[in-house]
Parts: C-alpha cells; structure tokens; sequence
C-alpha cells in the first residue's frame, strides 16, 4: 500500500529567501505554541459526537469484507478491509456524510472538517505496531483508547493481547461503521476460525515491507483477476471481546463532552494516536482532551512525521504546544532517519501534577 498526503487545503505560499523563510517558520512556531484562552474555541464546526453500537447481523456489515493482514514480528496477524476493494464498493455502502464520493470525485486523503483521513492506514501506525512489538506491552487489564482510529489496528491489538476495555473515536461515523466496526469484528473471530478459513484457501507468503509482514496472496489474486477471500463472520454474541469495546465519532470537543458525563468518566491507562497533530488547529481540543482522559499514572503515543507539508503541523510544533502548557512531559522513543522523518513519542504527566 502506498502512502501520501494529498490535502484538500489552500496551499502555502513560500519565499525562498533564507531570512524570511525562517521568520515564517518562527512565526509558525510561535502561533502553534501560544496559550489559548479557550480550549474549547473549534478551528472547524463542531461534529457531534456519539456512540455507535455494531450492529446485530455481522453478516450484513461484512457482505463485502475482502481483507488483507499485516503481521509485524511476533505480533499476531491483523486483519483489515482491503482499500482497493473498499473504494471499488464505496457507492455500494451508506455514507450519510458523504465522504465516500467527495474523496472519490476530489482525489483528497483529507478534507479539513469533513474527512480527516481515516479510510487509509498511515505509515506511522505500523512505527507504532513495531515499536509495540519491540517492547513487549501486553495491554493486560487495562483501559485503552485509540484516539483518531481510522483502521482501528492499535486498537485491536490491544483487544487481542489482554486490555480490560478498548475505546476507538474517529472523527467521521462512516469510518467507525464501515471501516472500524468491521475490522474489530472480523478479529474477534475465534481463532481456529480464522485458522479454518486460513487452511481451506491457503496462507499467502509474506512480504517484507518496512519491517512488517503483509500477507501476499490478496495481491496476487487481485492480479490474477481473482477476489481474495471473505471474512465470514461469526455471531456477534459468541464473541466476548467485543463485549469490551465502545465506539465513538465526532471531534474531540464533543468526544470529550460526551464521555465526561459518564459515571465513572472514562479514565485511560493508555491512549494511541496516529498521525493526527498534522493541523495545529487542532492542538488545543487534542490537549485537552489527552489531559482530561489519561489516568494518573497513564501513557499516551503519539506517531507522527516531523512535518506534513500543505497543513503545516507536525511533531516539532507540537512538542512546542505540550512545552508550553506545562502539563505533560514527552520523551522520544523512536526516531527514523530516512526519508520524510518519522517519530514515536510518548506523553506523561508531569509528577507535580500527577500528585494534585
């Protein structure tokens, strides 16, 4: 799968003078990192949040669930809508959002305040699966959201290796209900159904890319002119880790509104989010929101580029941004060098305001 941003945002003008490039980019910098008055103040419209409950027949939400996996290390595989198959049944699915056709007809990865971005799997959640594999975290018994979930595949893993409860949010409901619901569902399958359906049409051979495993054989039947094969899925009843899971849409400000009337109000143990600070707009909902849902003693990961060209966000305006209010401390986990930089960070509290 090949991976790029192409934004629907005005484009940024840029002067090649040395001098006034860098007072552009300080004056960025500064813009990004300056204390707002008003958390709650949004750079869009407001999205209402709400929870959506999957529904009762599997088999309707998974009639064309053509998949693929990827598998990183000793990670188990994950399963997830092929998107070439996805996009070619767009027109087939409901989408009172309209984020389908306006992607289709726009050639966009993004419209800012209409869709932002959660039908593709960026590259920085694979950093994240990696880095996850790499450390050995076992998520057992603890509260888990994914934050901006698209796919939904840092969430699922959690579910698959022991947390208590996993929450996905994404900003836009389709994505949740065609994309996310589904990829939970189909990895909850009992596993030596997933095995069976392994055996009767052959495991694919594995293809190396960026140190993840995908399955090949999707690929190749797409070459060959056949589908690869669908995920049937089993009731819905018959799978208890799905019991553990909740489903949200809608922006962070109202994300959080609605989940702060809960009692108890969610408290989170781990919070992921992938490629989500591209827009400094949106740093102050996604703050406050980090601020209010960790647990005390909580961890939040951030993957990120260090910048994403045509929004203008990216990991050093961000850094900026937690800096200077002062509440979490960030520390780099992982750095990648090679082509556009790419990043895993993690957020604490800081131990002053851990203990108030």
């Amino acid at each position: 799968m090949s991976f790029c941003f192409n934004f629907d945002l005005p484009a940024l003008t840029t002067n090649p003078d040395g001098d006034d490039g860098y007072k552009v980019q300080k004056e960025k910098k500064e813009t990004a990192a300056k204390s707002t008055e008003d958390d709650t103040k949004p750079a869009e419209p407001l999205k209402e949040a709400k929870e959506h409950l999957p529904l009762s027949d599997p088999q309707f939400i998974l009639r064309d669930a053509v998949t693929e996996s990827v598998t990183i290390g000793t990670l188990p595989p994950l399963h997830f809508l092929n998107e070439t198959v996805f996009e070619k049944t767009a027109s087939e699915r409901e989408d009172d959002e309209k984020i389908l056709s306006r992607t289709a007809e726009q050639g966009s990865d993004l419209i800012s305040g209409v869709y932002e971005g959660g039908l593709k799997v960026w590259e920085c959640t694979y950093d994240l699966l990696e880095l996850i594999e790499k450390d050995g975290e076992t998520f057992g018994g603890k509260a888990v959201l994914d934050l901006g979930c698209g796919a939904g595949l840092l969430g699922i893993l959690a579910l698959q290796r022991g947390a208590r409860q996993v929450h996905f949010q994404d900003y836009n409901s389709t994505v949740i209900e065609q994309l996310t619901v589904p990829n939970v569902i189909i990895n909850c399958q009992e596993e030596d159904e997933v095995d069976s359906d392994d055996d009767k049409y052959g495991r694919g051979k594995m293809k190396e890319e960026d140190g993840c495993k995908k399955e090949g054989k999707d690929k190749e039947d797409e070459k060959d002119g056949n589908p690869p094969p669908k995920k049937k899925a089993t009731d819905l009843s018959q799978q208890p880790l799905l019991a553990k899971c909740r489903f949200f849409s809608g922006d962070w400000c109202t994300f959080l509104a609605l989940v702060e009337q809960e009692n108890p109000q969610p408290k989170y143990d781990l919070i992921f989010t992938s490629e989500t600070i591209y827009n400094t707009a949106y740093y102050p909902s996604l703050h406050k929101t980090l601020h209010k849902l960790l647990a005390p003693d909580g961890l939040v990961y951030v993957a990120t580029k260090s910048h994403y060209f045509g929004v203008g966000g990216g990991l050093h305006l961000f850094e900026t941004f937690v800096e200077q209010r002062g509440i979490f401390s960030l520390d780099h986990l992982w750095d990648g060098e090679e082509g556009l930089q790419r990043h895993v960070v993690v957020l604490r509290f800081k131990k002053q305001r851990a203990l108030k």
